[in-house]
């Protein structure tokens, strides 16, 4: 099944897209269809030779720019890319929708087009960080700033989910984030929360720290989407700041120049390791679809792993499994009900 990529959304569209785009055919093997100017994509796989690769086009009339509202761009610009890329989605002529434009579009549009899964009340926006242990998958980051606590639990649902049955992690245990490990920090939203889900069947481990995100004490780990954005734009910037100064102080002593000599393997994994292309983008889970939200600088390497991981994540059977792990776990969300979560729509 084919990979929808929104060949026009991001900073450099549509030659980083189409780039990534050849190089996750080329490959991966993974069949493409670009959505956007039908003339510039085709001058644009010229440039790349790629006739031979399993790459089609589907026009879009129109783009939704990173200063447009998520909602005008849903309801007003009909035709753009991003739009058509999830009605792809829905159509059943792709399996999932990869974009690297405006965020809370892509993230409007995959909840206008393909809905949310049922007994989901928001979609998060997840992103798996490296750590010493392995991956932790950080939600939500950047989707939704005020939350309830049944949003996050609800998160922790879908990323236990995510982390067991897409990055391949068996037991994946649940942290989450706080002020300290101790049952009596936090604030209200936290603390109630952390008494809902030790109600749960999850593998939850409590509170835990922003220290503990990179030292991989947890898989996954549950905040709001003000709390999880400032946790990503931190670690982006800190990431970025390292290699910086480290250059700086190897640039500027003759010693440390000799030993970089001896050393290159080593920094060359370092940065591979911190490099956010490597994980591509961030799922959009909670939608009844795949969707991955790309930044916008995207380099051809971050598409390129973005097709990759939105392909597997469309493979791994993760939507229909939230639905069945919200109905194991309907009781701690709502113990006054009886009532069953309804089955995936």
């Amino acid at each position: 099944m084919r990979v929808a990529v929104d060949a026009m959304g991001g900073d450099n569209a549509p030659a980083i897209e189409v780039e990534g785009a050849v190089a996750a055919s080329r490959q991966f093997g993974i069949p493409i269809v670009l959505v956007g100017d039908e003339d510039r994509l085709r001058q644009e796989l010229d440039r790349h030779a790629a006739s031979g690769l399993d790459i089609t086009i589907h026009h879009a009339s129109e783009v939704v720019g990173m200063h447009d509202s998520a909602s005008d761009a849903v309801r007003k610009k009909r035709n753009s890319s991003v739009r058509l890329a999830f009605e792809l989605v829905k159509d059943g002529q792709a399996c999932a929708a990869v974009s690297a434009g405006n965020s809370g579009a892509t993230m409007a549009a995959g909840m206008f087009v393909l809905k949310r899964i049922s007994g989901i009340e928001r979609p998060a926006i997840a992103q798996v960080f490296p750590t010493l242990e392995g991956k932790t998958l950080v939600l939500d980051v950047g989707g939704n700033v005020d939350c309830k606590a049944s949003h996050l639990v609800q998160f922790a649902i879908m990323g236990q989910v995510y982390a067991k049955h897409a990055l391949g992690i068996p037991n994946p245990r649940i942290g989450l984030l706080s002020n300290g490990e101790e049952d009596s920090k936090g604030n209200e939203l936290t603390r109630e929360t952390n008494a809902i889900l030790r109600q749960t069947s999850l593998n939850y481990a409590g509170y835990v720290e922003g220290r503990d995100i990179f030292k991989g004490t947890v898989e996954v780990v549950v905040c709001d989407g003000f709390v999880g954005n400032v946790v990503l734009k931190l670690s982006e910037g800190l990431a970025e700041a390292t290699g910086t100064m480290l250059k700086r102080e190897i640039m500027g002593d003759m010693i440390a120049k000799m030993g970089y000599l001896f050393m290159r393997g080593a920094f060359k994994r370092f940065k591979k390791t911190v490099d956010y292309a490597e994980y591509g983008g961030a799922p959009l889970i909670g939608i009844n679809g795949v969707g991955m939200i790309c930044h916008g600088g995207s380099n051809a390497k971050a598409i390129k792993n973005a097709i990759r991981f939105a392909h597997d994540y469309a493979t791994s059977g993760v939507t229909e499994r939230i639905a069945e792990k919200l109905s194991e776990n309907y009781g701690a969300l709502f113990p006054r009900s009886n009532q069953s979560v309804p089955p995936v729509s």
